[in-house]
């Protein structure tokens, strides 16, 4: 594949296939993960893309790709058919516990309140106001962090469910820096009512599609880690969104 418009095609085409949850494409790859509520064979899916023949589904077996030729013109000897690589996962039940699920963004949780907690420790008295500046500088920093590690992979992962994303796939890489930014924002107390203004209105957004997505009880990874961890989407989405919202609007309302 060759450009992000072919993978929004065939993202889409996937898509609309019945049994399928979510279709994510990587044309840079020439990769697919499909997620089903049931197992579809390959040549269902190939089906789908019945309008745009010269791209060929290949399913990759225990996570290996498997090893075959381009189909070539006997004359020109030339490629005839793009090939995507597809690894199709069926979601089953969960094997691992709810903590190890979700043990990685619980740990994060927990550094970031201990040290903001401890920085207030050692002031004469606690300052809520100042604990939540912290806290919210060291979440956003944090996470922008694990974004950045691999900007493209979340770009992708985030246009499977953000209402602005999937329309306009540069949002993904902007969202890592806005969260950067407004991390920086808060740590250097920079005009605290623009800051918190923005960070309501960007995780006000941001919230909508992962409320549609569990709602919906879409079987979707999670992108607040980027694409370092695999985690599903869930409450604790919404909590963490939740969570910096409502301190935005608390500190907005200290403010005004």
């Amino acid at each position: 594949m060759t450009c992000s418009s072919c993978q929004e095609k065939i993202q889409k085409a996937l898509q609309n296939v019945k049994g399928v949850t979510n279709a994510h494409v990587d044309w840079r790859k020439g990769e697919a993960d499909i997620t089903m509520s049931s197992h579809i064979n390959t040549t269902t899916l190939q089906e789908a893309l019945k309008a745009y023949p010269k791209y060929k589904l290949i399913e990759k077996m225990d996570g290996h790709s498997s090893v075959i030729e381009e189909e070539k013109d006997p004359w020109l000897k030339k490629p005839i058919a793009d090939t995507i690589q597809v690894n199709t996962t069926v979601f089953e039940k969960e094997k691992k516990s709810w903590f190890q699920t979700y043990k990685p963004v619980l740990l994060i949780f927990a550094y970031i309140t201990g040290i903001t907690l401890l920085i207030q420790y050692g002031m004469a008295e606690f300052m809520w106001m100042e604990w939540m500046n912290h806290f919210m500088a060291g979440f956003f920093i944090t996470f922008s962090f694990f974004k950045l590690l691999n900007l493209s992979g979340f770009a992708d992962s985030y246009m499977s469910y953000d209402i602005i994303a999937k329309r306009w796939r540069g949002w993904g890489y902007v969202y890592a820096f806005v969260e950067l930014g407004l991390g920086l924002a808060y740590i250097l107390n920079f005009d605290p009512i623009v800051t918190n203004i923005v960070t309501l209105i960007v995780m006000g957004l941001s919230i909508i599609g992962v409320l549609q997505s569990v709602f919906n009880k879409r079987k979707i990874k999670c992108a607040c880690l980027g694409d370092v961890f695999n985690l599903p989407m869930s409450t604790v989405t919404i909590i963490e969104d939740g969570l910096m919202i409502s301190m935005s609007v608390i500190m907005l309302l200290t403010l005004l």
